[in-house]
Formats: C-alpha cells, structure tokens, sequence
C-alpha cells in the first residue's frame, strides 16, 4: 500500500497541455488584501455624483487631502468674511475717520479685519477687537459667521471620526489563510481556507460566503463575468478562535468533476468573504480575499494552532498559513470514470 503513495508537494510541476498554447497571465478580481481590482471609465455625472454625497467623498480621500481640504475651508471662511468686514468698516468710514463711531473697534484695515474675522470665528477673544451696536449690517454678518462656523467644525469632527472608524481599518484585523486547501474531511473531499480575528475583542456574529468567478473574453473582444456560489457548511461563524472553512466537493458543486490535472489548468477565482459585526462598535465590516487555482493546495491540510492548557486555550498564529502533507497518489486519474470514490478525489490518506 505504501508503494503507491508518495508525498507531494502543493508546488510540484504538473505537466498541462493546452490547446491554444500558453495563455496571457490575468489579472485578479479581488486583490489578496480585499481590494477590487476595477477601474471605472466615463461613469456619466461622476463629478456630480462625488459632490452630492459629499460625506461619503471625504471619508474614502486620503488623510493628506481631507487635511487639505478641511484647512482650505477654514482659509478661505475666514478670508471670506475678512472681507466683508473690511467693506463694512470702509463704508462707514472707520479706515479714514478713527473718531467716528465704528462699526466694529479697532478694524482700521485688511488685515486688521482678517483677524477680526478669525478672532470671531474660533472664539479666541483677546479683547482688543470687538463688535459695537453703531452697525445693524455688521451683526447680522458675525450671526450668520458664527452659524457657518458651527456647521465647519460638526462637518470636520464628523469627517475624522467617521474615518478613524473606517471598517476598512477593523477589516485589517480579520484575515484569511494565505491558500486554500483540497482534503478529504469526515470521508468527504473539501475545499477549505482559514479565516482569524487577530485582536482580543470578539465579534458578534459573522457569516461566510465564497464564490467561483470566471471571466471569459470572446473574439469579439466582449468580455462575461460570471459567478457561481459555493455552499458553505457551517457559513454563520463565531470567530472568537481561528476557524476553517469548508465547502463540501459533492455532486452540484462547481468543483466537483475537476482532477489535479483540471485544477492546475483551469482558468477561475475563488473570492471569498466574511461579513461581521463588530462587537464595540456595532458596524458591520465585511474582509474580502481571493485564491487563483495556483494558491489552491491539493492534498494537504492546515495544521492545528489550538491547544488546551490548564486555565485557557492557546491559540498559536505562527501556524496559521502553515500546511501539512497528505499522502496521495503521484498520477491522478484524468477522467471521471477513471477515478476512485467521487469524481474530484484522488486516493487520500484520511486524517
């Protein structure tokens, strides 16, 4: 019996023949770390689209620009109003005239109105400006200032913590194994990949999915993205330790009359996802990742990174991408009706 076992390695060349000869290398779906790899073009109104959920715009920017942008907006308020009362104390008189009564003391000039206005807006009151009641016009503009100001400030403090609060950044935290796996599990062949929760607070709920995505391009130069579920067993997960992922390789499965041969030749994306809850914040997050037929592992198995002590359980992280050998057959069958047990598998060793 141990004459037609050897041990195989999830990196050894598998000759392919294809037709058409070698094919052009495609890019990802998804992106190992969760990202989409698609560009958009030509979308209609875009620049209007951006403008009107203004929030949701400066949330995904970059820090640089939100920084940019909030201290422009800041900038220009206060040179705005400098203005206004640079106008207001110019036609009352109050930059030639200093015994008359002035609509606002100590505003002689341009700049001395620019500090007015910032003095104004942020509250800083050293007492050597101030507003007088000679000028009705003159306080309705510091009214309507020190209302646009309290909308600035809400709208910044809302921007930053929304985006301290990203759930792209609590996504980062919660991760999947760098390959899936093909093993048999409880006499079934599987198809499995890992997914951990690196911080100490736990998560509320969450729920795995996984999809096959092909992508096929016609002589035409038309090109079909097509989707096809993978039913999960076990898919509302608790992940308060690592936990693996399994998908039954039964009839009805898209995987289900692929060979080692088939497998390493074919041409899809496994993306994968979790969607959760996070327990201190109460946001939904979802972590997204995708696994090409190259990072797909026939025949091995993650190992245990879970041990039992005397007052809790120890979870080890250095083995959670670490995968075992299992013994199976070097020449896989090429043909279903040539295989043993179900069209997928191989002969394996059970563990």
């Amino acid at each position: 019996m141990h004459n037609q076992y050897i041990s195989v390695s999830p990196i050894d060349d598998i000759a392919v023949k294809t037709e058409n000869g070698p094919q052009p290398k495609k890019h990802r779906y998804v992106r190992k770390e969760g990202s989409c790899n698609v560009a958009f073009r030509h979308v209609p109104e875009e620049c209007r689209l951006f403008v009107t959920d203004i929030f949701t715009t400066l949330v995904e920017i970059r820090w640089r620009v939100m920084f940019l942008i909030f201290a422009l907006s800041y900038i220009l308020s206060w040179l705005f109003f400098g203005i206004i009362y640079w106008v207001i104390a110019f036609a009352n008189g109050d930059t030639t005239n200093m015994t008359n009564e002035p609509c606002m003391y100590e505003v002689y000039s341009f700049t001395a109105a620019f500090l007015f206005s910032l003095e104004t807006q942020t509250t800083i009151g050293y007492g050597y400006r101030g507003m007088s009641e000679n000028c009705t016009i003159a306080i309705i503009v510091v009214t309507i200032q020190d209302v646009i100001s309290c909308f600035i400030d809400t709208f910044v403090i809302g921007i930053v913590v929304a985006k301290m609060a990203s759930a792209r950044k609590r996504a980062q935290t919660v991760g999947f194994s760098n390959n899936a796996v093909i093993n048999l599990r409880d006499g079934c062949l599987c198809l499995s990949f890992r997914i951990g929760d690196f911080r100490r607070n736990h998560l509320v709920e969450g729920t795995a999915c996984a999809q096959i995505v092909r992508s096929t391009v016609h002589t035409t130069g038309k090109m079909d993205v097509t989707f096809e579920d993978l039913v999960i067993q076990q898919k509302d997960i608790v992940l308060v330790t690592p936990t693996t992922v399994f998908h039954r390789i039964e009839p009805g499965s898209p995987l289900y009359k692929m060979s080692l041969v088939d497998l390493r030749k074919a041409d899809f994306e496994l993306v994968v996802s979790f969607t959760y809850t996070d327990d201190r914040s109460g946001m939904l997050h979802q972590t997204r990742t995708s696994y090409t037929p190259a990072e797909i592992y026939w025949g091995l198995m993650f190992q245990e990174m879970i041990r039992v002590s005397r007052k809790h359980y120890r979870v080890d992280y250095s083995l959670f991408n670490t995968t075992a050998k299992v013994l199976h057959s070097k020449s896989p069958p090429s043909h279903p009706k040539d295989r043993m047990g179900p069209p997928l598998a191989p002969p394996l060793t059970l563990y």
